[in-house]
């Protein structure tokens, strides 16, 4: 670790929702039958909104499904239609199952590769396929689960202490709290832009043009696929620095920067390029070189210890499927290069 003042940023990266809901009857064990008789200020009404009044903590939407599900019964016969119409005096219960998000913070012991640890926080290098954050279809198995596992008192941490996130197929270093203090302290710095966070990628075409490259354009949701972003004129500004550090035929090895932080953001301005990352589908990019996952890894991770004890920079080596990649292209590994220089 070196001295030094980095004033590179990231937002806190925040994942695509999703609205699909998994199937309430695989939520688990735990229910709470609840009995219900509908009063006269819901005569009239269909079923779903009548079961709202009686169990507002629920979304409308998981009751609807509840209903499909058999959880719930109406004058002692199953209900099968939300939109069935309810009369006062009707009587009825509902099985009230614990959503899989309910379930989502609980502790999973996994392996993690934690390359610096304190009182205060720990650096990880995550690998590829780890989701950082429970989320629909990845209620269990992510890297909160396993936080939770590793550290008690990581449970009383909003998200386990996560202060930043990195897609599921990027692999590379997060910073993550151990204390609230901390935890409030380094969202302040990733908001300050004093966190600098670089990566370096692998993408389709030879690079040509000037070495470094800087791309201003905001990203939002693609309003033609809402599983992707896009550069749109209404998103969030966005801005990455881009150095080439070696090119090929058939492509090129790259740094990157980030000025902000958005979702994707360096897969979305690569593509604007006319750059897909290799192996990245989603946004124009194919298997190729051997990547079946987007040929992205988040190498260095600096930023000034909130305790005071000064900078802290670490740096993650290349993963093995990147490092075949890279040869696989006829382009030369060599670490000490890209991790000499920084753009800022």
């Amino acid at each position: 670790m070196k001295q030094g003042k980095f004033i590179i940023s990231a937002d806190p990266q925040e994942t695509p929702g999703s609205d699909e809901l998994e199937d309430p009857a695989d939520a688990g064990p735990d229910a709470e039958l609840r009995p219900f008789v509908v009063g006269a200020g819901h005569h009239g009404d269909r079923l779903d909104r009548a079961l709202v009044a009686l169990a507002p903590e629920f979304s409308r939407s998981y009751l609807q499904h509840l209903i499909e599900s058999g959880a719930v019964s109406l004058n002692g016969v199953p209900a099968r239609r939300s939109s069935q119409k309810v009369k006062a005096g009707d009587a009825g219960q509902v099985e009230l199952r614990p959503t899989p998000q309910s379930q989502a913070f609980r502790p999973e012991p996994m392996a993690l590769d934690v390359v610096y640890e304190d009182e205060h926080l720990l650096v990880l290098n995550k690998p590829a396929g780890l989701v950082v954050h429970p989320a629909p279809g990845n209620w269990s198995g992510t890297l909160l689960n396993g936080l939770l596992a590793r550290d008690a008192q990581a449970a009383y941490l909003p998200r386990a202490g996560i202060v930043h996130r990195l897609d599921k197929d990027t692999t590379g270093l997060m910073v993550v709290a151990r204390t609230r203090t901390t935890m409030d302290a380094l969202v302040q710095l990733i908001a300050a832009r004093a966190v600098a966070r670089q990566y370096v990628a692998l993408a389709h075409r030879a690079w040509g043009g000037a070495r470094v490259r800087r791309v201003d354009a905001p990203i939002g949701r693609d309003p033609r696929n809402r599983l992707r972003m896009a550069v749109v004129e209404n998103g969030k500004p966005a801005s990455t620095s881009f150095e080439v550090l070696q090119d090929a035929a058939a492509g090129c090895w790259v740094r990157a920067t980030l000025q902000t932080g958005r979702t994707h953001q360096i897969r979305v301005h690569m593509a604007h390029l006319g750059h897909p990352l290799a192996g990245d589908e989603l946004y124009g990019g194919a298997p190729a070189a051997g990547m079946a996952r987007q040929a992205l890894h988040a190498f260095r991770l600096a930023f000034e210890h909130p305790d005071g004890r000064g900078v802290m920079e670490f740096h993650a080596p290349l993963p093995a499927d990147l490092r075949q990649a890279l040869a696989a292209w006829g382009l030369r590994y060599n670490e000490s290069g890209w991790l000499k220089s920084h753009v800022s």
